[in-house]
């Protein structure tokens, strides 16, 4: 779920300090004060302070503070973690801006998903396929920049966080991935392909409804798009709901608004955690979000899509279906982007920075980054099948 409360903070400049001192300072209380996931992501932020503080010191432009940012958020290893501006030598976001997904396990980096369409797929790579050098370089070598330096040891979670990153690539450079040792493939830069429509919406197999989002869970006019979709298939035997291009997430008034129309009674689908609050005044807040239902219920079967570009919104769009007993969940795990976020600004750069405060749950009180799909498939085309099984099943 995205949260936007702009935040600015008013420190004077200390004397002698100067501006990127200042700021770097004012982004690290923030964190402090605010990050709600220290507890899961086990970074020393006070030894991160120590390690970046140095070089803060020798900063003489903007450019070179936002690739500080960029190495010091990489101490926080999740893709909710960013700042509103970037440089060429930037990387791309974590999911937005990736075409691939690996995963990390017996010291192999091993595709785990591929997001249709894109240039990851085109090239040829599959799922299954090892990646074992990046641009040239030793896959274990080039991650290395990319890894918290503030941790006691480095974790599975850290690894594939790195390594995703690392295989988004960056807007000025280009991808050669060697995979299996033995092949290479060379993968263009990611362009902006979206689809014009907010909304696609269509019949398949035997009488079945399909509506996909094309990441436009943050645009208000998506509900009276999905209306109209919805209302048009109204009298499908059931319906597949796909979420698996939904990597920048959204807002919760167009997530309501959908779930709205296939329930009829208001319900819980989500649950909060504001941890600031409990560091703050050693007061715990927790809050339990509803739905309520809108417009004409569809009351058929259906079945929810999710993949690794299922993200922020997204997430809680699937938990929140899940939770309210509505439908079946297909597909993997999701964008693992960790709660809801709130946007800062630095008040002598004016950069911009994004930080998860509230902690996010299942109703059932799983972390949403823990959720995984009752049916968990790989491959993107047979979900769709397995989704087409399920609503001739329950039929």
């Amino acid at each position: 779920m995205l949260r936007i409360i702009i935040i600015l903070c008013v420190v004077s400049s200390s004397f002698g300090q100067t501006k990127y001192q200042n700021d770097f300072e004012n982004y690290w209380k923030i964190v402090d004060q605010y990050f709600a996931y220290f507890d899961v992501q086990k970074t020393d932020w006070n030894e991160v302070r120590r390690i970046y503080q140095p070089s803060v010191d020798t900063i003489q432009n903007d450019d070179d503070f936002i690739r500080l940012l960029e190495m010091t958020n990489n101490e926080l290893y999740n893709g909710h973690i960013g700042l509103n501006t970037n440089l060429a030598s930037s990387s791309r976001l974590i999911p937005t801006g990736t075409d691939i997904w690996v995963s990390y396990k017996n010291d192999c980096f091993r595709v785990s998903a591929i997001r249709e369409g894109f240039p990851a797929e085109k090239s040829g790579i599959v799922l299954g396929m090892e990646i074992t050098a990046y641009n040239g370089i030793e896959i274990s070598e080039a991650i290395k920049r990319f890894l918290p330096k503030s941790v006691k040891a480095h974790t599975n979670k850290m690894y594939e966080y790195a390594a995703n990153l690392l295989l988004a690539g960056t807007h000025n450079s280009k991808r050669s991935l060697n995979v299996n040792d033995s092949l290479t493939f060379n993968i263009e830069n990611i362009k902006n392909n979206r689809p014009v429509k907010l909304v696609e919406a269509k019949v398949i197999d035997t009488n079945i409804g399909y509506i996909t989002i094309n990441n436009a869970l943050g645009n208000n006019n998506t509900i009276q798009d999905f209306d109209k979709a919805l209302d048009d298939l109204k009298n499908t035997n059931g319906l597949i709901l796909d979420l698996r291009d939904t990597p920048s997430g959204g807002n919760t008034t167009v997530a309501r608004a959908i779930m709205g129309r296939f329930i009829k009674k208001e319900a819980p689908y989500q649950r909060h955690r504001f941890v600031y609050e409990e560091k703050l005044y050693g007061v715990k807040r927790n809050t339990i979000e509803l739905v309520s239902p809108r417009g004409e219920a569809y009351e058929k079967p259906l079945v929810i899509l999710c993949g690794r570009w299922t993200g922020s919104m997204g997430e809680g769009m699937t938990i929140g279906f899940d939770g309210l007993n509505r439908a079946e969940i297909v597909g993997t795990d999701m964008g693992d982007l960790l709660g809801a976020i709130y946007n800062y600004t630095l008040p002598e750069t004016n950069i911009g920075f994004q930080i998860p405060v509230e902690k996010l749950f299942h109703i059932n009180g799983m972390p949403r980054e823990d959720f995984s799909p009752k049916h968990y498939i790989l491959d993107t085309q047979d979900q769709l099948q397995k989704a087409i099984e399920i609503i001739k099943e329950s039929l």
